[in-house]
């Protein structure tokens, strides 16, 4: 398949002067629709509009506009309500205050979703080769792929065409004329079979405790496997087959990747939507945290994102260089997926602003995610830091090694942090295996009203695995449970680790107001080294004190 280089901002620039102006509609030849057309998870796609971040009347906070100056968004119509943010509370105490409010009944809008392109294909097939795409009806397009990104290290290549082809796809992409003739780039290729419970699915529950953890380690983390679901739990028989149209609460978890020692982690996100006809949920939206202070190098933007645009997005999208694991609650009502999707938005706002830090110990994706359900009041059960002492040993360790008391802490943070905020997999187990007990009655606590609302809304229970995509990239694994199994999956020595560096992505000072510019107070040392410091000064000194003394006792 040829790659077709052009710079990203002609290509916007090109898609809105022919698409924004009248939506663009009327254009567009039998079988390629507007991607409004579809659903964005919870929220009709007719409500919204296309821009980019260059919008100068959109209803969006200016510094999420900032990133995605270049990007294909959508935002929601004039006279419609948008998610907003508190001006005195940050993060989960901001989403604490409003699901306690009138305001939190009714689903807000989020300032954006990020969709990339401004088409889509609901049914297309490559042809042979990859050079065009064949439509429902027969009408065939000529098909290039968008371009690689120059810090991607690995992309589309003949094994990609080879699981792609003979296959229905949906394709996000860009309609261009070229030299008089239309064209298709396409951005995003989703395989129109990955479906959930396409066929009625017999139980089958998690043998043990750790059946999420089994489930996600099997076949090294099912990079290779075929995509399959699995019903581990339905409220009565059958239940799991009228899942059609109802809401849906996904908890998704991303596994390592093959080729960056960095990220053996993995990733976690919660996604909302409803079930498809077939059991399609390309469509749902999946609510993405990562940094926002450098260049990723896939190309990777912290968002509300449609799940075809997540996990297959040719630069950014998390199939092509990890396996991905999804456990998918079916609700009879859509109250705890609006809930859910009503504050994450409004964290949104906060993060974009600088109101709260991304940080890999304590704002990381999982970490930002969970604080949206403590505070809507779900109380997942902790599993406690990975090594309390070690962190207090870890302080001066690193401080004195690296020469830098920012590195102390650091190294202090992510041995001190709670396991369900810190490893992506952890905060996945946790959530499943509270779920499962919600549900099943025997939940060992007092529940709160959210609580006893998601023990009521859920009918189903599915997992779904999805298997990485082929490409020359490196197949990923399973993603770590453990600072331990970290340390015992990468080198040694750390200069060996293989490490995709990223530039920084300075965000103006101009942009910053209210909170953003009342950083929380944190010291370079965290209260416990400094106790256990003193501590040790006064054993010390006690220690010389005692021995000085009797020292001087025998000399009389």
């Amino acid at each position: 398949m040829t790659i077709w280089k052009a710079h990203p901002r002609a290509i916007t620039m090109l898609t809105l002067l022919t698409c924004l102006a009248g939506h663009g509609q009327a254009a567009l030849p039998p079988g390629v629709h507007d991607a409004l057309d579809s659903q964005l998870g919870l929220h009709r796609g007719q409500d919204f509009r296309l821009a980019d971040g260059q919008c100068r009347d959109c209803p969006t906070i200016p510094q999420a506009l900032f990133y995605f100056r270049d990007e294909v968004i959508a935002v929601p119509r004039a006279g419609l309500p948008v998610s907003g943010h508190s001006s005195v509370a940050r993060g989960k105490d901001d989403v604490r205050a409003w699901a306690a409010s009138a305001e939190a009944r009714q689903l807000a809008y989020p300032g954006l979703v990020w969709l990339g392109a401004p088409q889509l294909l609901p049914d297309a097939m490559f042809s042979a080769g990859g050079a065009s795409l064949r439509l429902p009806g027969g009408a065939v397009l000529p098909a290039r792929l968008v371009p690689k990104i120059a810090t991607n290290l690995a992309y589309f290549d003949a094994s990609s065409h080879a699981f792609f082809d003979a296959r229905s796809v949906r394709v996000r992409g860009r309609l261009e004329q070229v030299d008089g003739a239309q064209r298709y780039t396409a951005r995003t290729i989703w395989p129109n079979d990955f479906v959930i419970a396409a066929q009625p699915l017999a139980l089958e529950p998690l043998k043990s405790k750790d059946g999420l953890v089994d489930y996600v380690r099997a076949h090294d983390g099912g990079a290779r496997s075929a995509y399959s679901n699995r019903l581990i739990w339905e409220r009565q028989p059958g239940a799991a087959s009228q899942s059609r149209g109802r809401p849906v609460l996904g908890v998704m978890l991303n596994g390592a990747q093959g080729d960056d020692d960095e990220a053996y982690g993995g990733h976690f996100a919660i996604a909302t939507g409803t079930m498809g006809a077939r059991g399609e949920f390309a469509d749902w939206i999946v609510n993405n945290f990562y940094g926002l202070d450098a260049y990723g190098e896939k190309g990777i933007l912290a968002a509300s994102v449609p799940m075809d645009n997540y996990l297959a997005d040719l630069n950014s999208g998390q199939s092509y260089y990890r396996p991905s694991y999804m456990l998918v609650a079916v609700l009879n009502n859509p109250r705890t997926a609006v809930a859910y999707q009503g504050g994450v938005q409004r964290l949104y706002n906060q993060y974009y602003r600088h109101d709260i830090a991304y940080d890999g110990a304590l704002n990381n994706c999982a970490g930002l995610s969970m604080d949206v359900f403590d505070a809507l009041g779900w109380n997942i059960p902790a599993r406690g830091p990975t090594h309390a002492l070690m962190a207090l040993a870890g302080y001066p360790y690193k401080a004195i090694s690296k020469w830098s008391l920012k590195e102390g802490r650091k190294a202090y943070d992510y041995l001190s942090e709670e396991q369900t905020r810190l490893y992506p997999a952890v905060a996945f187990d946790a959530a499943g295996q509270d779920l499962l007990r919600l549900v099943s009655g025997a939940p060992g606590r007092v529940l709160t009203p959210f609580e006893q609302q998601l023990r009521s809304d859920v009918d189903a229970l599915i997992l779904v695995r999805i298997p990485q995509f082929p490409s020359s990239r490196a197949f990923g694994s399973a993603p770590v449970f453990s600072y331990d199994e970290y340390m015992a999956r990468t080198p040694a020595d750390h200069a060996d680790w293989k490490i995709v560096p990223v530039e920084p992505k300075p965000f103006p000072a101009a942009l910053r107001d209210g909170l953003a510019r009342e950083p929380l107070p944190r010291s370079v040392m965290p209260w416990p080294v400094a106790l256990a410091g003193v501590t040790l000064l006064a054993l010390l000194l006690g220690a010389g004190w005692l021995a000085r003394r009797r020292w001087m006792q025998r000399r009389r």
